[in-house]
């Protein structure tokens, strides 16, 4: 199976850590749920949302090409395999030696964080 960023993946978590899941997604490869990853957010605890051996379906969003190591997200999953893929097309996790891209990528989706931020605060009751 050829992997690529934006790719949906079918597998089962393996096991879990505190800091993330480890899914086994075929060919003797494992890829990394980060607890940021799972759900959408704050997540306090990753085991009141993934259990070992559940089947979850994941997008890639970063393969190091150093290591291999294959980053996951269960956040984006919603979106169709279509849309996903040309939206990760344009993710930089800073682990590719040809790009250069600085804090560009931060400063594009800060709007988006801190309104998520605020939606989250006016969420909780704070009485």
């Amino acid at each position: 199976m050829k992997l690529k960023i934006g790719s949906k993946v079918k597998g089962k978590i393996t096991g879990i850590q505190p800091y993330g899941a480890f899914v086994d997604i075929g060919s003797h490869k494992q890829g990394l749920i980060h607890i940021s990853e799972c759900h959408q957010g704050f997540v306090k605890d990753i085991h009141d949302y993934l259990k070992v051996n559940q089947e979850v379906e994941a997008l890639v969003l970063d393969i190091d090409e150093y290591t291999g190591k294959i980053s996951l997200s269960l956040r984006d999953t919603d979106l169709d395999s279509e849309n996903s893929e040309a939206a990760a097309k344009h993710k930089v996790y800073w682990t590719n030696r040809t790009y250069h891209t600085g804090f560009k990528p931060i400063s594009e989706r800060r709007p988006k964080w801190k309104t998520e931020a605020l939606r989250s605060l006016n969420s909780r009751n704070w009485s």
